[in-house]
Order: C-alpha cells, then structure tokens, then sequence
C-alpha cells in the first residue's frame, strides 16, 4: 500500500545528505531582488520566493521518495531524473529527459507534459506525481486530466493512478477524482537552501547520494505505444467534419475514446470563419483586423466537462489570441505563449484547413446548441 511514511510527513531531512543542495535551481531573479534589497514582504518578492520554495519542494520530496520506493515492496520501478540519472536530450515522441533533467514527453519542437516523479508498482500501476505548494489545487484538475490522458494514450497496459502530494492546508482536494492519492506533509520553507545559496564562504557539500537500486530505471526504458500528436490531432479535426449530414458528427465527439483525446488536448479545432463576421460577437474594432482574417474555431473542453466554443486569431507565426467567454459570459482575450503548444498546433491546423471547412454564423449557432444539448444530456 502507498501510505506516507511520518519522515515524509514531517518532511525529516536524515538519510538524503546534502542533495538537496546539489540541485539547480532558477534564483537569478530572486537574488536580484534580494541584491536591490527589496521588502520581503513585497509581493514582486514573494512571488519569486514562493516560485523557488517549490522549486525546493519538488526536490526534497523527489529525495524522499526515491528512498521510499528502494524500501517499498509495492514499487517494482522507479524513473530517476536530475543528477540521479544519465544526462539525456529529450527525445520526440517519447519518455525522457529535458535539459531541465525534468521527465518530459514532447513532440519533436514542443513539451507536451512534465511530470514530477514516476513509478510502477506491481500491480501494473503506473503512478505519475504532482507535489505542490498551492493552497487551492482546483486549477491543477485540469494538468491532471491531461497528464492522464497522455499516459493512458502511451501506456494502455497500465492502470494510470496519480499521487499528490501537498502541505497541510490545501483546499479542494475532495475535487480529485478517484484516481488520485493524496498526501499532506507538513509546512515546507526553504529559508536553509537560499541561505546556502546566498551565503559567500559556502560549506563544503557532501558528495551526492545515489540511490543503487535494480528498481531504478531511466526514462526512455519504459516501452510505451506509439502515438503522433500532430497526426492525432489532424485525425480528429477531420473525423469531426464528416458527417453527412449534421456540421459536427457528435457521435463520434462525445464517444469515450474521443473524450480521453479531449482530456489530452483540451481543444478541438473545427473549422474557421472570417473576422468579419464575429466582429460583434468578439466585440472587434472595425480597424483591429482585416476582414478576411482567418479566425479559428475550437471546441474547448472546460474544467466543468462542458464543451464550449473558442476562437483563434493568429497573425504570423508566433503572433496568436485566443477569444473566449468565462463562467459569467463575460468576454476574455489571452495573448498566446509564442513558445506554447498553442501557436505551434494553430499554424499546423490552419495550414490544413481548406475552404470546405469554413464556417458561417448560422452553423456556429447549431455548433453551440448542439454542445448544450450533449452537455444537459450528460448532467442528466
């Protein structure tokens, strides 16, 4: 059984010498801050500091738990990241690790998930972790839907579970589905590591601790099923245009390996409609962009499980907002992470889009009713 062991609770530091000192960690704007000599009460520090406590976080329970798997009969593997294992690129369409020394799965210009820690237990379960200092956890629901997602695509001869583990105090965990395990530890600070790390006369380390386990494997051992995100994604969009008769085959939307495909992407694009025609609805000034501007239509799967309607504007290749309406239907523009997996799966999916799949209002509508109607269907 994965129960939490009280070294792990009360977060106990014998037994992972001085690793936790060993790591990298991304201080340069925070020790910028603390050069400035800024409040530590001002929120541009506390922001920066609470992004590097987590950073700390992450690695000291990354440190306990690869003790506890040595010791756990229940745990047959255990993936090793940082300076635990052998320095890898990440490679496409696989398990492996970033330059960040973080498991990864990415397409071969983008990272598509990264996962804390990772084990297999011998009951064919595959584990994925999530340790985190947020006190309200409602907003990672979402990470981890399509991080299993991800995994039950790759790996479908596994059970998928996921472990969380977070300081006392969070909210929302009875939100977690029935896959997950939680942990509570107590308080973390990481006040000893940026002493260390801002101290001049640093003390000399230990040597870093290795764990030497058969249960101990790298990343790219684990054998997974092959899976294109690209050509998956192309898949859908196409599958879902071809109804004969209706504008979205909501059969083969709402079946459960299309869902599981929705977990994973969070959106489906479907077609594309001109600017000019969604300038009241976006609330677009007349000079904003040009009338012919192609607009981008996804169905986006929301926290909720409801399906909704989403628009893309992009304008070159890193250039892309995104137009959408909140909970309270008030319109939100988000300007994209040039870098994101957004732009990237935008550009591809405009470039297959020919005129068969462009859009009027009227077929909008039907696309929202139809969404609804599915949505009302489901909740009864």
């Amino acid at each position: 059984m994965l129960e939490i062991t009280k070294s792990i609770e009360n977060l106990e530091t014998e037994g992972i010498s001085d690793n936790l000192l060993h790591y990298d960690y991304n201080t340069k704007h925070l020790l910028s801050l603390i050069k400035k000599g800024i409040d530590l009460d001002d929120p541009l520090y506390l922001s920066s500091y609470r992004s590097f406590e987590g950073e700390v976080y992450e690695n000291f329970i990354y440190e306990k738990l690869l003790r506890y798997a040595q010791e756990n009969d229940d745990i047959e593997k255990f993936v090793l990241k940082g300076f635990h294992q052998t320095r890898n690129k990440a490679h496409a369409n696989t398990l492996s690790i970033s330059e960040k020394e973080q498991i990864v799965y990415r397409t071969k210009s983008r990272e598509i998930s990264e996962f804390d820690a990772m084990f297999i237990t011998k009951n064919n379960e595959l584990y994925f972790v999530e340790m985190t200092l947020v006190k309200s956890v409602l907003k990672l629901r979402r990470r981890l839907r399509k991080k299993k997602a991800l995994l039950d695509t790759i790996f479908p001869n596994y059970t998928i579970k996921a472990l969380i583990i977070l300081n006392d105090g969070a909210t929302g965990t009875k939100q977690f589905p029935d896959y997950c395990k939680v942990w509570f530890t107590k308080e973390f600070s990481a006040l000893k590591v940026l002493e260390y790390i801002t101290n001049i006369d640093k003390k000399k380390l230990k040597p870093k601790d290795k764990i030497k386990s058969k249960k101990m494997i790298e990343a790219h051992t684990l054998k997974l099923h092959p899976f294109r995100y690209y050509n998956t994604m192309t898949w859908i969009t196409k599958s879902l245009r071809q109804h004969k008769k209706h504008i979205l085959d909501m059969k083969f939307l709402m079946s459960k390996n299309t869902q599981r495909y929705h977990d994973l992407y969070n959106k489906f694009y479907v077609g594309y409609i001109h600017v000019k025609y969604l300038r009241n609805l976006l609330n677009l000034k007349e000079d904003e962009y040009d009338d012919e501007q192609r607009v981008v239509v996804a169905l986006e799967k929301k926290h909720s499980d409801e399906i909704v309607l989403t628009y893309y504007i992009q304008l070159n290749r890193k250039r892309l907002y995104l137009y959408s309406f909140n909970d309270t239907n008030k319109l939100v523009k988000e300007k994209k992470d040039p870098y994101g997996i957004t732009v990237t799966e935008v550009f591809h999916i405009n470039k297959l889009m020919d005129e068969k799949y462009e859009l009027n209002m009227g077929q909008i509508k039907t696309m929202k009713k139809l969404l609804k109607q599915a949505y009302n269907a489901a909740k009864a």
